[in-house]
C-alpha cells in the first residue's frame, strides 16, 4: 500500500508547478528554517573558539583559536534544505520529499514492529556513561529537509546534516567512500584529523550499535585494537555502514565570531552509505536516544530542553534551533504558548517523541473517531510521534478517512472539486481566489491542550494550475500517526524533557 502511495505520490509531484505557495489560504472560521542553534550555559568540557563562517577559509590552518567569553546561550547557523539546493527546481526538491515520506514511514512502522520484539542491547548505564546508552536498530529513515552546519574534527571542516527528531546516531560519509551517494563538497576524511579515535570492538559503547552482520555475533579478535563496526539502517535501501567512532563537533554560532567545540562526539564514520540524502554530507541525530546529538549535549551540558522554529515551505530564510533556554526568544512568555505531555513510549523503540492524541477537531466540532484509534499498543504499533523529517502529517486509516470526509462535507459548494487527483483529497479549483477559506484544523490532547493550525499548514496550494489539496494522509490501521514538519511550520516547538511535556507557540520563524 505505501509503494504504491509513494508511485502515486511521485506522478502527483510531477504534475506540481515549480511554485507551490503556502500562503494564501483563509480559515473559514479563524485567526495566522533553522538558523542557529543556542546552548545552555556550559562547563569546563567544551571550548568557546572563537570560530566562525571565515572557519571555512580556513580549515587547513592549526585549531589555535582563542577562547571567546563565555555567554548564556551559544548560537549556530543552520539553512532549509530547499533553501540550501541553489537552482534546483521546487518540483525537483518535492519529488525527492515525495520519496523519502513513504519509504520513512514505512520504516518507521519497520522499526516499531522489529524492536518491539527485540531484547534490548547493552547494559545499565552509569551516569558517567550517558553518552554511550543503548540504540535500536531499525530506525527511521533520516529525510528531514532542514540542513544544520557543522565543523567536524581538527582542524574543523564543514558538513551541511540533515536535522532529525525522528532517529539518534550521528553520522558522516568518511574516506575511503566505498560505496555512498552524492553530496556537496568532499566527504570527511578522518586521517586528516588530529582528534579522531575510533572506538575498538573491545569498548563497552560498542555493543549498543547493530554490527554489519547483524544479527550474528560480533567477532572480536582484538578487543584492544579492532574498531567497532555498525550498521545503520532506516528502511528499503537506506543504511550507513562504517565505524563507530569520537570526534569533536564544532558548531557556527549567531553571535558574530563565535562558535562552540563539543569534542568526544560518539558517530557514525560511514564508509558505505546508501539512501535518499543526496546533498547532504551525514545525518544529526535530535531523536530521544542517548546517541543522538541532542542527548549526548544533555550530557555535557545538564541541559533538558530543545526546540526548533521551521520557516515555511516557500522559503529560502534560515531559523534556528535552540538547545537550552533562552530569554531572548521569550518563548516561556509567549501568550499562545501551550504544552501537552509526552506519552510514553509505546515499545522499546525509544527514539521517537510519542504524545498523547485523542481527537481532531474540523471547523471546531469534534470529529467522532473512536477513542481506541489513537491507542498504542503494547506490541508497539499505533501511538502519535511528532517528527522533523517527515514532509505531511499522517493519520491512522480510521481517522483519516474521518478527517478527509468532515473536509469534504463541510467545503461543499465552496469551489468546484478536483476529482482523482493523485494522492491527496480533497483538492479544489481555487483559480483567481487570493484566499480561499477553509475550516480549521485543530488536534486535541489527552490533557486538554489543543494546538490549532494556520489554513497554510493542512492545505497546500498549487500554483499556477490553481489547485489546493489537503495535506494530509492516512496510514494503515497498524501503523502511528504522524505529526509532520508541514504542519509544524511557523511554530517555536520546544522538547522540554525534564518536565516530560511539548510545547508549541505560533511564531513567524523567518523573523526569529
Amino acid at each position: 500500500m505505501l509503494q504504491l502511495a509513494a508511485r502515486s505520490l511521485l506522478l502527483f509531484l510531477l504534475l506540481v508547478s515549480p511554485a507551490v505557495a503556502s500562503a494564501g489560504i483563509a480559515k473559514l472560521n479563524s485567526s495566522s528554517p533553522l538558523f542557529g542553534i543556542e546552548f545552555p550555559p556550559f562547563n569546563t568540557a567544551v571550548a568557546d573558539t572563537g570560530c566562525d563562517s571565515k572557519l571555512g577559509a580556513a580549515e587547513d590552518a592549526a585549531d589555535e583559536q582563542k577562547p571567546a567569553s563565555p555567554s548564556s546561550s551559544l548560537k549556530l547557523h543552520m539553512t532549509h534544505r530547499r533553501g540550501a539546493e541553489g537552482g534546483r527546481t521546487r518540483k525537483g526538491s518535492f519529488l525527492d520529499l515525495a520519496e523519502k515520506d513513504a519509504v520513512r514511514v514505512e520504516a518507521m512502522h519497520r522499526r516499531v514492529a522489529s524492536s518491539s520484539s527485540s531484547p534490548r542491547r547493552g547494559r545499565a548505564l552509569s551516569e558517567s556513561e550517558r553518552v554511550v546508552a543503548t540504540v535500536e536498530s531499525g530506525v527511521a529513515v533520516g529525510s528531514a529537509e532542514y540542513l544544520m552546519d557543522v565543523y567536524v574534527g581538527t582542524p574543523p571542516r564543514r558538513f551541511q546534516m540533515i536535522m532529525d527528531t525522528g532517529s539518534d546516531l550521528n553520522w558522516l560519509q568518511c574516506a575511503p567512500c566505498l560505496d555512498c551517494f552524492e553530496q556537496r563538497g568532499p566527504v570527511f576524511d578522518p586521517a586528516a584529523s588530529s582528534s579522531y579515535r575510533n572506538l575498538t570492538c573491545g569498548d563497552p559503547r560498542c555493543g549498543h550499535v547493530a554490527p554489519p552482520e547483524a544479527p550474528a555475533p560480533r567477532a572480536c579478535r582484538r578487543p584492544g585494537e579492532d574498531p567497532c563496526p555498525y550498521y545503520y539502517w532506516y528502511g528499503d535501501q537506506s543504511n550507513s555502514t562504517g565505524d563507530l567512532a569520537l570526534e569533536s563537533f564544532t558548531v557556527n554560532l549567531t553571535a558574530p565570531g563565535a562558535s562552540s567545540r563539543v569534542d568526544g562526539v560518539v558517530f557514525g564514520c560511514g564508509h558505505r552509505n546508501r539512501g535518499l540524502f543526496h546533498g547532504a554530507a551525514g545525518l544529526l541525530g535530535l531523536g530521544r536516544g542517548p546517541l543522538s546529538f541532542a542527548s549526548q549535549l544533555r550530557a555535557v551540558y545538564g541541559g533538558h530542553t530543545f526546540s526548533y522554529c521551521l520557516v515555511d515551505h516557500g522559503s529560502d530564510v534560515a531559523s534556528k534551533v535552540v538547545f537550552g533556554e533562552d530569554d531572548a526568544l521569550a518563548l516561556a512568555a509567549h501568550p499562545r504558548l501551550k504544552y501537552t505531555a509526552f506519552a510514553p513510549a509505546s515499545s522499546p523503540a525509544d527514539t521517537f517523541y510519542y504524545v498523547r492524541l485523542t481527537g481532531v477537531l474540523v471547523g471546531g466540532e469534534l470529529l467522532n473517531i473512536s477513542s481506541d484509534t489513537w491507542d498504542a499498543s503494547e506490541g508497539g504499533s499505533g501511538g502519535t510521534i511528532i517528527d522533523s523529517g517527515t514532509t505531511l502529517s499522517y493519520f491512522v486509516e480510521p481517522a483519516y478517512q474521518v478527517i478527509r470526509r468532515a473536509f469534504i462535507d463541510r467545503m461543499s459548494g465552496s469551489y468546484p472539486p478536483v476529482p482523482d487527483f493523485p494522492v491527496l483529497s480533497p483538492c479544489y479549483n481555487v483559480s483567481g481566489v487570493e484566499r480561499p477559506e477553509v475550516p480549521e484544523l485543530s488536534l486535541l490532547f489527552a490533557d486538554g491542550a489543543v494546538w490549532d493550525f494556520p489554513a497554510e499548514n493542512y492545505f497546500i496550494r498549487l500554483d499556477p494550475d490553481g489547485i489546493m489539496c489537503l495535506a494530509v494522509l492516512g496510514t494503515p490501521r497498524t501503523g502511528m500517526s504522524i505529526i509532520g514538519n508541514f504542519q509544524q511550520q511557523n511554530f517555536h516547538v520546544a522538547y522540554d524533557l525534564h518536565n516530560n511535556r511539548l510545547g508549541f507557540a505560533p511564531r513567524r520563524c523567518a523573523e526569529v
